[in-house]
């Protein structure tokens, strides 16, 4: 099987994978309120727990499944992925109280992960010199299936509610299992036992080029999701109610996959005959001059227009990233090296939605705005001391 036929069906996969879990994910705050939480600052707390949740449980197992990929293949830890997001995400759909639903979010990061196993799977497969295209385009399988999905999820919770989302989600999951079970093929060849492998895989990434790049990301995770888990009630704010909100965080969801789609596609795509470094930068600045305005917004046009400008910019952050990574990686550690990327991931999006909760408790929801700008174009000189570390080590920034 080419690369390209993988690339393609398991860009379908995670396209089914993602629009699964935008389902129903993205309105946990009103399902939140559902279960019976309703004081604010209690909301702000479980609303917090539940997006720090999967990201803690995803920084501590991802090495793990990373490893395990290395050793046995990445084909079958996505196809786990998939296949254990089908049950948590079925399961959270019949839960009865907020802890019940936190502790599926946990199990969720446990089990799950189908991005980077995706990631890693598309990596080894795929040439070096169209690593750019192939990581960009699977990022665009993000996008667009949480932009299907947010649309789609929001129509069904406001119609059928909540919990059918949850078990749609469910189901959307187990498809993506199957197409990648009867669909995808692997040209894995075992590797020798080693004992001393984990420890030199370890000494590899700190020596190399690696680590200021798997902190570079952590960081990156951070500042993009600094405002994710409390854009739905800015959106419950200017709507006025509950009732029928879940529609227009649909659309909003839709409309921010749009533009997450366009920027997998081009800034992927640019990233190959660029420095991915040089890509992040204006990243970075764009998406700090189009957070103000989401803060200001006192209607759906402006938070629309602002939103998607913001995703656009900032949707070119991981992937660039992800490819350099990818460039400075011998194939034989990708699995490995991703699993770290996602751990570094996951630890700025465990961090980011706690601190953004203090922000809100102190301060109120359209703060974390004007201060995610901030930390955007933090983000440049951090880039630029990457590059710096990188042509130390003999690597280059392209």
């Amino acid at each position: 099987m080419s690369w390209k036929r993988n690339l393609v069906v398991i860009w379908l996969s995670q396209f089914l994978s993602i629009m699964g879990f935008a389902f129903a994910l993205p309105f946990a705050p009103y399902f939140i309120q559902e279960l019976g939480v309703s004081d604010p600052s209690e909301l702000t707390m479980w609303i917090a727990a539940f997006a720090a949740a999967t990201p803690l449980s995803l920084a501590i197992f991802s090495p793990i499944w990373g490893a395990l990929a290395d050793r046995y293949g990445r084909r079958a830890m996505l196809m786990r992925a998939n296949f254990a997001g089908w049950i948590v995400m079925s399961m959270m759909g019949g839960v009865q109280s907020v802890q019940a639903l936190i502790l599926l979010r946990f199990l969720q990061g446990v089990f799950t992960g189908t991005m980077t196993a995706a990631q890693a799977l598309v990596a080894s497969t795929a040439p070096e010199e169209r690593s750019g295209l192939a990581l960009g385009a699977l990022s665009a399988a993000v996008f667009s299936g949480g932009m299907v999905g947010s649309f789609l999820g929001g129509v069904c919770s406001y119609y059928l509610g909540y919990r059918a989302a949850f078990f749609a989600s469910g189901f959307l999951l187990l498809a993506s299992g199957l197409l990648v079970l009867f669909g995808t093929r692997e040209h894995f060849v075992r590797p020798l036992p080693a004992h001393h492998a984990p420890l030199e895989d370890i000494r590899h990434m700190l020596r190399g080029a690696s680590l200021p790049i798997l902190l570079l990301i952590m960081a990156i995770a951070f500042v993009r999701q600094f405002d994710s888990a409390y854009v739905p009630l800015l959106v419950q704010e200017i709507h006025g109610k509950l009732e029928g909100v879940s529609l227009w965080s649909g659309f909003l969801a839709a409309s921010c996959g749009i533009a997450g789609l366009l920027a997998g596609v081009i800034l992927g795509r640019l990233s190959d005959r660029y420095p991915p470094a040089r890509i992040g930068q204006l990243s970075a600045f764009g998406a700090a001059l189009l957070m103000i305005p989401q803060g200001l917004a006192q209607g759906f046009l402006l938070l629309f227009a602002a939103r998607f400008g913001m995703v656009f910019w900032s949707g070119g952050l991981d992937p660039v990233f992800q490819i350099w990574l990818s460039r400075v990686t011998p194939p034989k550690r990708h699995g490995m090296v991703f699993g770290w990327a996602a751990t570094a991931r996951s630890l700025g999006w465990m961090a980011s939605p706690i601190v953004a909760a203090a922000v809100v408790s102190q301060l109120g929801i359209r703060w974390i705005f004007f201060i995610g700008g901030v930390m955007f174009l933090a983000l440049i000189p951090g880039i630029s001391l990457v590059v710096h570390h990188a042509l130390r080590r003999g690597h280059s920034a392209k």
